[in-house]
């Protein structure tokens, strides 16, 4: 077996794809925020894919980690040179592993914040991009204000040139080159949020705000913070991951990343310093995001939402499990041809029926393996993104709801914490003290969860998602999950 390195890249089976250009002529460009798998299977990808054609080596990633629990990457990026294995794993149980080079570094922040300005600062750098999940931006589920109250951004707002958080670090970069007459970055969010790239912008905006008015001032008018949307299904890597890769293919890798064969990117053109030339590789770079953005937020990731506490509920505990079987399938393809889809702008390029079913298929590939625990995760920052514009929206038009308000129903049923075996749930998100809580009174109150504000605003005040809503939560309670998908695919055309 051989230790994933520089030195050994040259002693690695044939079957394992290496970098084709030489690391050490690769210059940094782009810091990255949040290196999880999603990143390193995704954009870390396609930079790497640019590098093996000549081009781009002056584009390499600085990662960048702010969370406690980024040290662990930190220490196993750095024992590898920042190289890592990215497998595909195809649905006929083929692999196909390769070999990511596109990182040359990686900053803890705890230990070293002024590392980590000092970078951003540094004219070479001219993109600071993000994957801080759903829940990173800091901002208020229903009225999209930015957070100034947090423990954590008081503290960087008092010490602007120590900060702990990624928007006291950035902005004290900004702050910096602006004093210094150097030119902004771009910020480039690649998270799904809808208009991430217009929701970083208004946070950092704030936070800047917040520090200094004119700082606040500059940072709007001058940084740019083009819209993304992303597309990669990576679960989360398992030991048999690791295994797997050290037993067939002999390589000793720490980390690597799993991933499907699909993947897509949809960037808009707005940079103020330069960018790779992305569309070489596939990247479509177009002048609106919004169509595309759309598309995957509510028909992939809602959909996800759609399949994964029914699955749980019915005893599954993978994606794969849940989209092979007829009736989740008819219930999907319902939730998104008669709620999802009616809410979407025409999409240039794309036939959605495929695209439809060909989510299905992605979902139903059984070498990903890909947990409904990790799609049941931290519901209160995906719920109100991407499946709350869906009702509100279809409510708006008179449409069809039943099916999103039985998917919010069924997180309720979830957030009880116990399955229909009898078996506890573990419950991950970071509000799950008061879902808890919450759903603990489903049965005697059972409008409470809709109730909370903080997620759902005044949505418990419409009458048509209310009814539709306890319709499906008692019947959880009384028949189970399976019983209440079939009744809910057996009614065509409800509103």
């Amino acid at each position: 077996m051989t230790r994933l390195n520089n030195a050994n890249l040259g002693r690695l089976a044939p079957e394992v794809a290496t970098p084709r250009y030489d690391r050490g002529a690769v210059t940094p460009g782009i810091v990255h925020f949040g290196v999880g798998g999603f990143h390193r299977a995704h954009q870390a990808m396609y930079l790497d894919e640019m590098m093996n054609r000549g081009e781009a080596l002056d584009w390499g990633i600085v990662g960048v980690g702010v969370m406690p629990g980024d040290r662990r990457m930190q220490e196993a990026l750095a024992a590898q040179d920042h190289l890592y294995t990215l497998v595909v794993k195809h649905p006929d149980g083929r692999r196909e592993p390769r070999v990511i080079g596109s990182m040359i570094d990686y900053l803890f922040a705890p230990d070293d914040p002024e590392a980590v300005i000092a970078r951003m600062v540094d004219p070479a750098t001219r993109i600071v991009s993000l994957t801080v999940t759903e829940g990173g931006y800091n901002f208020h589920p229903v009225s999209g204000a930015f957070d100034l109250d947090t423990p954590e951004v008081q503290h960087d707002l008092a010490h602007p040139a120590s900060p702990k958080t990624t928007f006291g670090l950035i902005t004290e970069a900004l702050a910096r080159r602006r004093e210094r007459g150097l030119a902004p970055f771009t910020v480039m969010s690649c998270d799904n949020i809808q208009g991430n790239g217009e929701v970083a912008h208004r946070m950092f905006t704030a936070y800047a705000r917040a520090r200094d008015g004119e700082l606040g001032a500059w940072v709007a008018a001058e940084v740019a913070f083009p819209n993304s949307m992303v597309d990669r299904i990576t679960p989360v890597t398992a030991s048999a991951d690791i295994q797997e890769l050290a037993g067939r293919f002999g390589v000793d890798d720490a980390w690597p990343v799993v991933c499907e064969p699909f993947t897509q990117w949809v960037l808009e053109d707005r940079f103020v310093a330069g960018r790779p030339a992305f569309e070489a590789v596939g990247v479509q770079v177009v002048d609106d995001v919004e169509p595309y953005e759309l598309m995957k937020l509510r028909l992939l990731n809602a959909s996800h939402q759609a399949l994964c506490y029914f699955g749980y509920l019915a005893g599954y505990r993978y994606a794969h499990e849940v989209c092979r079987d007829p009736l989740f399938v008819d219930f999907l393809l319902d939730y998104m041809r008669r709620e999802g889809s009616p809410t979407l702008a025409p999409v240039p390029g794309v036939d959605l029926e495929q695209y439809r079913l060909t989510l299905i298929e992605r979902f139903a590939n059984p070498e990903i393996k890909d947990t409904l625990a990790r799609l049941c995760a931290e519901s209160s920052d995906r719920i109100p993104k991407w499946l709350l514009p869906v009702i509100r929206e279809q409510l708006a038009k008179g449409g069809e709801i039943h099916r999103s308000a039985a998917v919010v129903a069924s997180w309720a049923r979830y957030a009880e914490g116990v399955d229909e075996r009898g078996e506890p749930i573990e419950v991950v998100d970071r509000l799950k003290d008061d879902l808890r809580r919450l759903a603990a009174r489903n049965r005697e109150q059972p409008a409470a969860f809709i109730e909370n504000r903080e997620l759902f605003g005044d949505l418990a005040e419409s009458e048509r998602f209310r009814t539709a809503y306890l319709e499906t939560l008692t019947s959880l309670h009384e028949r189970g999950a399976r019983a209440t998908l079939e009744a809910l695919v057996s009614v065509r055309g409800c509103a």
